[in-house]
C-alpha cells in the first residue's frame, strides 16, 4: 500500500493515513474484504512509528471502515458494515459549504462541483 504522507503538514500523520485509506476505499482502490498491511508493515513502509499507524487503524475501525481480527488480520469492511456519516463529518461538510458560499459560489455551482468530485472518485 503506497501512501503519500506530508511530514511538513499541520495534519497529523495518523489522520493523513486514515484519510488516504478512506479515499482508497471510496475510489474502489481498496475492495471490501481486502487485507490491509499489518501495523508493523505499514509503519515500516511509511517510515513512521507503529503507534501512529495503530491510531489510524483504530479510528478506521471505530468508523466502521475496517475490521480487525487476530487470525484474519485487518480488512476493509463490507459496505453494509459501515454506518452513515458521523456528526463531525456532517459539521465539516457544513463548514466547507459555508466557505464555498462565501467564495461566491451559488447552489448550482456547488452541486456541480460535488458531482464532478464524486464522479472522479473523491480525488
Amino acid at each position: 500500500m503506497l501512501l503519500k504522507l506530508d511530514f511538513g503538514s499541520d495534519v497529523p500523520i495518523y489522520t493523513q493515513i486514515r484519510n488516504q485509506i478512506v479515499l482508497g476505499i471510496a475510489r474502489g482502490e481498496l475492495a471490501p474484504g481486502e487485507k490491509l498491511p499489518t501495523v508493523r508493515a505499514l509503519a515500516e513502509e511509511c517510515g513512521v512509528n507503529m503507534m501512529t499507524v495503530s491510531k489510524a487503524y483504530q479510528l478506521l475501525k471505530q468508523e466502521g471502515h475496517i475490521t480487525a481480527d487476530r487470525r484474519s488480520g485487518t480488512v476493509v469492511a463490507a459496505p453494509a458494515g459501515r454506518p452513515g456519516p458521523s456528526k463531525e463529518t456532517v459539521e465539516d461538510l457544513r463548514l466547507r459549504l459555508g466557505e464555498l458560499r462565501l467564495a461566491g459560489m451559488d447552489e448550482e455551482q456547488v452541486l456541480d462541483l460535488c458531482r464532478k468530485l464524486y464522479e472522479e472518485g473523491t480525488e
